[in-house]
């Protein structure tokens, strides 16, 4: 298998980040490409790879003794080095690869994407989620004086008598895990509660899911004017944001999310769980896949992460970013291919989604007299007017009305003047 360096010529406080990508299949080098695209979303510099077959996973190293001190002469004269093992350490084989590597810093693939997700969340919201799946990750792999947490307070009266620093850390880690937990536990519970209000009040809910860095947010902007920060690189976009828009007249809530990624960590799926809740629980889900690049993959990792978050709501497949792609006759059947770049697609994805509501939406004629203009009021805000004409005797309205609003707005199904009721005549 080639190894593959390059000349890493970067300022010394950039971490520069060596892999070792093991390879089991044909599928190593997606994989590698998307472990060098986390690695400049990280803020690191990518140092260059070693390649090793696995047909039987060494249970101390992963990799065995003779591979690692092939590294060792690679790493030779490179500074700051961080190895990065491209798939999930077990706490022990973490620490024995550090050992071998003459005791170089060792992460993980999860690790990773740990640290971008706390670069990269800004509300306090994921803030803490983020928190929660870290301290989760990292509460198994203490292990002695070389794995030490940060003191989470200090001074008199912080430990325990006789307690290590070891103990110490894994009470607080625990005690934070418990508080954490309940944190977001309340957020669950907030976040239900919104969806039960949107439900009550007939909100109709879109939400934007995918793989990472697909454009979810670019389509999220052009669509509701959301202002949503946009950049090419993995998990730019971590916290939810909801924007009101409108397909002829009817209100829609668009929700954005954060992405997914193939094998993405159980530790931030469940950390993350109550958020992606709130998308996944919509009426319409926008599945987003970039064209131009394995879009396949895309999907499956999208459909099978849904699965795992009881996911049961119709979806659009969007393929984004069509104007890069080649050949579009391979594309899913029935997926709406857009730019969201250029604009290109977008009328007929809203004609689509119209559409995927069109058994819950009625297009009809109504007429109020002005006498019951106050009785219409009531309803007029769940009610999309498309044009209103204002005639002698009252309102001339062809509106489009939700299903649940139908019985409500029968009074006013009519080209005519209605009569007015006794309760009417009498004032």
């Amino acid at each position: 298998m080639p190894y593959h360096k390059q000349n890493s010529s970067v300022e010394k406080e950039t971490e520069n980040i060596f892999i070792i990508q093991p390879v089991f299949d044909g599928q190593y080098a997606a994989l590698h490409r998307e472990a060098v695209s986390l690695i400049e979303s990280a803020g690191g510099a990518y140092a260059g790879t070693v390649y090793q077959h696995i047909r039987e996973i060494n249970p101390a190293t992963f990799v065995g003794a003779g591979k690692l001190a092939e590294v060792n002469v690679m790493l030779e004269g490179l500074e700051n080095i961080t190895v990065l093992f491209n798939g999930e350490l077990s706490p022990s084989q973490t620490l024995n690869i550090s050992a071998a590597l003459l005791d170089r810093k060792v992460i993980d693939r999860t690790t990773l994407i740990l640290d971008i997700f706390a670069r990269n969340a800004l509300s306090g919201e994921g803030k803490l989620q983020v928190e929660l799946a870290q301290l989760r990750y990292i509460y198994p792999r203490l292990k002695g004086e070389g794995a030490k947490l940060s003191r989470l307070g200090g001074g008199i009266g912080t430990r325990g008598p006789g307690e290590t620093q070891l103990e110490t850390d894994r009470r607080l880690i625990r005690g934070r895990i418990r508080f954490l937990s309940g944190k977001v536990e309340e957020m669950k519970r907030r976040r239900a509660g919104q969806t039960a209000r949107r439900q009550k009040n007939s909100a109709r809910t879109i939400a934007l899911v995918g793989y990472t860095n697909t454009g979810k947010s670019t389509l999220m902007n052009l669509l509701t004017d959301a202002g949503v920060y946009v950049q090419d690189q993995l998990f730019a976009t971590l916290d939810t944001t909801s924007r009101l828009f409108r397909i002829e007249g009817v209100d829609f809530i668009l929700t954005d999310t954060v992405g997914f990624l193939r094998e993405l960590p159980h530790h931030l799926v469940d950390a993350f769980r109550s958020t992606l809740e709130s998308a996944v629980n919509c009426d319409l889900a926008l599945i987003v896949c970039d064209a131009s690049d394995d879009y396949e993959m895309q999907l499956k990792t999208t459909l099978d992460t849904l699965k795992d978050l009881d996911f049961h709501s119709p979806y659009l497949v969007v393929m984004n970013k069509c104007d890069k792609a080649v050949d579009r006759e391979l594309f899913p059947k029935d997926c709406v291919c857009v730019s969201a770049k250029t604009g290109e697609g977008i009328d007929e994805l809203k004609r689509r989604i119209f559409g995927c509501f069109s058994d819950k939406l009625r297009p009809v004629e109504l007429f109020v007299p002005y006498a019951r203009a106050d009785e219409y009021g009531k309803i007029r805000r769940r009610i999309a007017e498309k044009q209103v004409e204002y005639t002698d005797d009252g309102l001339k309205i062809s509106a489009v009305i939700p299903e649940e609003c139908y019985a409500a707005c029968k009074p006013f199904l009519s080209a005519d003047p209605l009569p007015l009721s006794d309760k009417s005549k009498k004032k």
